[in-house]
């Protein structure tokens, strides 16, 4: 039975206050294009009080001298400028920490993400949605090969976890206050947010859109990123690669006890001797992949096992500026 939804209440003659959190690095040339279109979103929906917060990752371009001048310009803007490049699941847990909002909606700051379907999101809230979130139908300007690799690791990641895992939706969401301060709760450094999302739980909305090009500059994100950061998908909310690692060294260890029972009785029945370098030195090789590889899967979670024991801040704020919402 689906969970009824209610109205969300709002106090009279209060209005709610929606923040707007942009993680950014490197994008001096896509603030001024977000800006203008988060400035007229503002501007017409009165309805609401707005606060823009911008977590600076560590950019080594003008992005933070653009986002003091702009929220110099303008006292709804704040902005969080982290003191090296932390990545970016670790700056929107900065804005996570920082945010005052009675909900937030988070956007990247190369508008490929549509602003304009913000008043949508903000819609479905008030009709008592705790996560609205953005599905994407198409991913702009995205190569066929990366396309089918995104979609088979959502595929792979879904059949692998216990949690409901949502295919093809990224960051683009609006988050109720108590979707925020549970993820507040979550301090491991190794994250994975996509993931989190779907491990909170609360009653979710989807809503669809069209993945635009980036409006200016270029993507940090590589090939070798984006494996890393599927790695840490896997890592975080799944054991099955040690399962299966553990599956491998049974089949294997299977094999060999029926290969050394088929030898033997050559050997001792049909009085044929034992012959096959070759035979031998494949043999070995192949049990010195399996143990590597197995080590290599227990290496990746040990890691971040060593990482969480030394409980380090997840990020390190050089500089904040507070809006005036």
């Amino acid at each position: 039975m689906t969970e009824e939804v209610q109205p969300r209440h709002i106090a009279d003659g209060k209005r709610p206050l929606v923040s707007v959190i942009v993680p950014c690095y490197n994008e001096e040339e896509s603030l001024p294009l977000l800006y203008e279109k988060l400035a007229e979103l503002m501007d017409a929906e009165r309805e609401y009080r707005w606060e823009v917060l911008f977590i600076d990752d560590g950019s080594r371009d003008a992005t933070l001298p653009q986002l003091r001048k702009m929220c110099a310009e303008d006292r709804r803007l704040g902005f969080v400028s982290l003191s090296r490049n932390f990545g970016k699941e670790r700056a929107m847990l900065a804005g996570f920490d920082h945010v005052r909002g009675d909900c937030a909606v988070i956007i990247d700051a190369d508008l490929q993400h549509p602003p304009h379907l913000i008043p949508e999101m903000l819609r479905h809230w008030q009709e008592g949605y705790d996560d609205v979130y953005a599905r994407r139908t198409s991913r702009g300007k995205e190569s066929w090969l990366r396309r089918r690799l995104s979609l088979l690791y959502y595929r792979l990641l879904q059949r692998t976890t216990r949690i409901e895992v949502l295919q093809n939706v990224g960051d683009f969401r609006l988050l109720d206050r108590k979707c925020i301060d549970a993820l507040r709760e979550l301090r491991e450094t190794e994250r994975y947010t996509k993931g989190m999302y779907c491990w909170i739980g609360f009653r979710k909305y989807e809503i669809r859109f069209e993945q635009g090009d980036r409006a200016a500059g270029t993507s940090s994100w590589n090939f070798w990123s984006l494996l890393g950061l599927a790695i840490e998908g896997i890592t975080s909310f799944t054991t099955a690669p040690l399962r299966l690692s553990t599956l491998f060294g049974a089949c294997t260890s299977v094999a060999a006890f029926l290969y050394m029972c088929y030898v033997l009785v050559k050997t001792l029945i049909m009085g044929d001797p034992v012959r096959g370098f070759p035979t031998l030195l494949i043999t070995v090789l192949f049990l010195g992949g399996i143990q590597l590889l197995s080590i290599g899967i227990i290496g990746e979670y040990l890691g971040r096992i060593f990482y969480e024991t030394k409980k380090r801040p997840v990020y390190v704020v050089k500089e904040h500026a507070q809006s005036e919402a």
